[in-house]
């Protein structure tokens, strides 16, 4: 099949262009081109603008922009800064869009403008136009790098560095000029200056004039600088060394060689907070600990500081004595509290003795069966045998408190018997007892003999009262006098002095003899008394 293709009309309908396809079957199409393809679109010609002038000063001019284009039937589009321009009180365009006005000039008007002609087909856009915005120098102040600001004051430290800046907004960017005590500064044209090591010479009022060329306008910001003596760290003292739990209360001060410096105290790394264990002062150089308790140890520090200086002084602690605590008695590091230990015959024991105490206390051990008194807070015995049976005392002491606790333990031996005969044992217990018989008899003789028959007297008042008697003489073993009263861990205390009652043998009857009715007889007739 061959096909011709012929053109109807050259330019049919605007964009329209008919082409009829003949062959067979002969067939018509209608074929749409788009605008830039179309043998039959008009170009449209390059708008370009004018401005009324191309740099204003904010808030004082205003600013015309003209879109000039010599096409016909086409609308105009008005872009900034490459985004369609929204349009709000301050602009103003005119009827057929081609004039846009900005009333008052801000400088967030500044920027590249453009206009667009928008025809049936194409869209040409003009050369960016740039708006220059002149503003400044706004309010601003001066600002130090470090210091502290109280009111309208700075305060510095004495041989600091310190460095002063003035941030501000403007366009162009704007002079500074600097001045002391009204005396101009001439070498300081820039924005920020430093003086290194200031001293007494520097304080004063430093002002900043900013000056804008373009905007004719200028400001004065001026800042009032203290130099602050450097302080020296503080030191805590307290007249108190010899502390004990319960039984005082310490006052520390915080010196310092600086006047009108301000006082606080810290403990533990906390700030201390006043209450009535914890008391301060009027001006907070003293604190005052009532009550001492053994955790009131510290560590405490104050701290002294002004407008812009501080210091703190080195940590300080107190040493509070306290106990000894209860006593207890242990036979070695991980074993636990013990009062009635059992032990083989011929093998070795240790006893340790603790109590909570500050500082150390002093142990002492004593025997029930022996006047010795072992030292330190282990007793160990190599070789049990039968006389270390019985109680052993523990005595803790604290050379500070002057305060002193006991406690007991009872040791028991077990293990074989003695290898001696049954016959043997009988003969030695008969022997005991016929010794015990025979002293019994001779001291019961020997007390008739020197006794005799009480007198009269006692007879009327048989039962007399006797207190136990006291030895004139410490018995050797025991602690020394200068030992405290010991208080016993694991038995109740003694109530007072315990009395005893001596019971005497009452008096033998009177006795009266009558003479025998009949002596020859050897009969004994009834005994009566006579009248």
């Amino acid at each position: 099949m061959c096909l011709l293709v012929i053109p109807i009309h050259p330019c049919l309908s605007g964009s329209l262009c008919d082409y009829v396809l003949l062959g067979l079957p002969l067939s018509v199409s209608r074929l749409f081109l788009p605008p830039s393809l179309s043998p039959c679109a008009e170009s449209l010609a390059k708008p370009t603008i004018s401005v009324s002038q191309g740099t204003a000063i904010e808030h004082r001019e205003k600013v015309t922009f003209y879109c000039d284009t010599k096409d016909v039937n086409i609308t105009i589009h008005w872009v900034a800064n490459n985004r369609p321009l929204v349009f709000h009180e301050r602009l103003q365009l005119s009827p057929d869009g081609k004039t846009l006005t900005i009333l008052t000039v801000q400088r967030e008007d500044a920027g590249n403008y453009q206009c667009e002609a928008w025809g049936a087909r194409q869209v040409q856009s003009s050369d960016p136009t740039f708006l220059m915005v002149n503003y400044g120098p706004d309010p601003t102040e001066i600002k130090l790098e470090s210091g502290v600001l109280s009111g309208e004051v700075v305060g510095v430290t004495e041989g600091s560095n310190v460095t002063f800046a003035v941030e501000v907004q403007s366009h162009p960017s704007p002079a500074f000029s600097w001045f002391f005590h009204n005396d101009s500064l001439r070498s300081l044209t820039t924005r920020t200056f430093t003086i290194h090591a200031v001293s007494r010479e520097h304080e004063g009022t430093y002002r900043c004039l900013v000056s804008n060329s373009a905007t004719h306008l200028s400001l004065l910001a001026a800042l009032k600088v203290r130099v602050l003596e450097r302080l020296a760290k503080p030191c805590i003292v307290s007249p108190s060394l010899n502390l004990q739990e319960n039984a005082s209360s310490v006052a520390l001060t915080c010196q310092t060689t600086h006047e009108r410096v301000r006082v606080q105290w810290l403990l533990k790394d906390q700030l201390l907070l006043p209450s009535k264990h914890l008391v301060l002062s009027a001006d907070n150089k003293t604190l005052v600990i009532h009550g001492l308790g053994r955790n009131d140890t510290g560590p405490y520090e104050c701290e002294v500081w002004n407008w812009g200086s501080w210091a703190r002084s080195e940590p300080f602690w107190l040493t509070i004595s306290y106990g000894p605590d209860r006593v207890d008695i242990t036979m070695g590091p991980g074993s636990g509290v013990v009062s009635d230990v059992t032990a083989e015959l011929n093998s070795s024991l240790t006893l340790q003795c603790r109590a909570e105490s500050q500082p150390g206390a002093e142990y002492r051990w004593t025997f029930e069966h022996s006047t010795t008194v072992y030292m330190g807070g282990t007793l160990t015995i190599a070789a049990l045998s039968w006389e270390h049976q019985g109680i052993y005392n523990c005595t803790a002491l604290n050379p500070l408190t002057r305060l002193a606790r006991s406690t007991l333990v009872l040791v028991r031996v077990v293990g074989s018997q003695s290898s001696w005969s049954a016959g043997a044992i009988a003969g030695i217990t008969i022997g005991i007892l016929t010794v015990i018989v025979l002293s019994t008899g001779l001291g019961c003789f020997l007390y008739i003999i020197n006794v005799g028959w009480p007198s009269k007297e006692t007879a009327e008042d048989p039962i007399h009262e006797a207190t136990t008697p006291t030895s004139e003489k410490e018995p050797d073993g025991e602690l020394s006098s200068d030992w405290p009263r010991l208080v016993y861990a694991n038995i109740p205390e003694p109530q007072g002095q315990v009395r005893v009652k001596k019971m005497l043998p009452p008096d033998p009857p009177e006795q009266f003899y009558e003479v025998l009715v009949n002596p020859v007889c050897n009969i004994y007739c009834e005994m009566k008394p006579s009248i």
